[in-house]
């Protein structure tokens, strides 16, 4: 029995002259549900590193980290900074199944990578989300990121592929390690599906959130090596260096 989710239809309905904010409640001025003022104020992402999405202190610049050990994948394309009220409707949506947050945030994001697609951003072939494990699939009932990146390509009319990548081991919760923990737990997690097909191809992979990029890196790292032409990183949020949090 699949745990997964499936919905043809929105989240919600939409009522294009009666949509009011998800945020404040006050009337949304357009068919995603919320206000111009809430948008505005949401923590978008200012001058950040250039391939991994880092907050730094200018524009145009790329990370010591990135400098020093270049990451498998390309680029990291994110609107938003891992802070209030992005953080607690990822959390909402994450792990209390708060779906309508995360539609929201969808939206916002699919409307962020349309514009970075008309500006400079290389359009990709597929959408991978990054997959659960087994067990926390069973207990949370859905994958966020599948979630997330089915959106995306209903809204960015890309397909969305959901068959190249496995979770072969359930690790220990990310959230609650280090950097250097991070990547150990890790190791060997990943898998590529039997007859995936890979050679050639550009892949976007769609996560909810962008913390020390080890997840982003060994699957790129796994697709890159199968023959991927290029791998890009698609998420709603990414977090500043530990200690740097607002």
């Amino acid at each position: 029995m699949r745990c997964q989710p499936r919905y043809d239809g929105p989240v919600y309905i939409w009522l294009k002259n009666k949509q009011r904010c998800l945020l404040c409640a006050e009337p949304a001025d357009g068919q995603v549900p919320i206000c111009m003022p809430c948008e505005t104020e949401l923590p978008w992402l200012g001058d950040h590193c250039q391939t991994c999405a880092l907050p730094l202190p200018g524009a145009g610049l790329t990370c010591g980290q990135c400098l020093n050990q270049p990451p498998a994948f390309e680029q990291v394309a994110a609107p938003w900074t891992y802070s209030f009220p992005v953080d607690t409707l990822i959390t909402r949506f994450k792990h209390s199944a708060k779906w309508p947050f995360g539609r929201l945030l969808g939206e916002l994001l699919a409307q962020f990578l349309q514009h970075r697609f008309d500006e400079d951003l290389h359009r990709p072939d597929a959408l991978v989300p990054v997959p659960l494990a087994s067990e926390r699939l069973r207990q949370r009932g859905f994958n966020q990121a599948a979630m997330l990146a089915r959106w995306l390509g209903t809204c960015l009319d890309i397909p969305c592929d959901e068959t190249l990548l496995l979770r072969t081991l359930d690790t220990s919760a990310q959230q609650d390690l280090n950097a250097e923990a991070r990547k150990k737990n890790l190791r060997n997690a990943f898998a590529l599906t039997p007859g995936a097909r890979i050679k050639g191809r550009h892949l976007a992979l769609v996560d909810d959130v962008l913390t020390t990029g080890a997840t982003a890196q060994a699957l790129a790292r796994l697709l890159m090596d199968a023959g991927a032409a290029r791998v890009d990183v698609y998420c709603l949020a990414r977090t500043p260096k530990p200690g740097e949090m607002a």
